[in-house]
């Protein structure tokens, strides 16, 4: 009898445990983007930028150099010259 429910055991088919999917990394998704430059900032600092580079007036009316649509959701980033 025990050797009948051991192979009746045996017999029946073990469900297989798929692996759990991996969460995107939260890089790869916040630079899905590509076509980017690197600029130097009026700061001092590199900054990386999708958009094209633009001029802008300022409050004086002199125009200033920007680099548009950069890292860190920076709209707009002034460009040393």
């Amino acid at each position: 009898m025990n050797a009948l429910t051991l192979a009746l055991l045996l017999s029946l088919p073990v469900p297989r445990l798929a692996p759990p999917a991996h969460q995107p990394v939260e890089t790869a998704v916040k630079h899905g983007r590509k076509g980017g430059k690197w600029y130097f900032a009026a700061n001092g600092h590199a900054v990386y930028c999708y958009g094209p580079v633009m001029y802008v007036t300022e409050s004086q009316g002199s125009l200033m150099r920007v680099a548009t649509f950069c890292q860190n959701d920076q709209p707009m980033v002034p460009l040393k010259d």
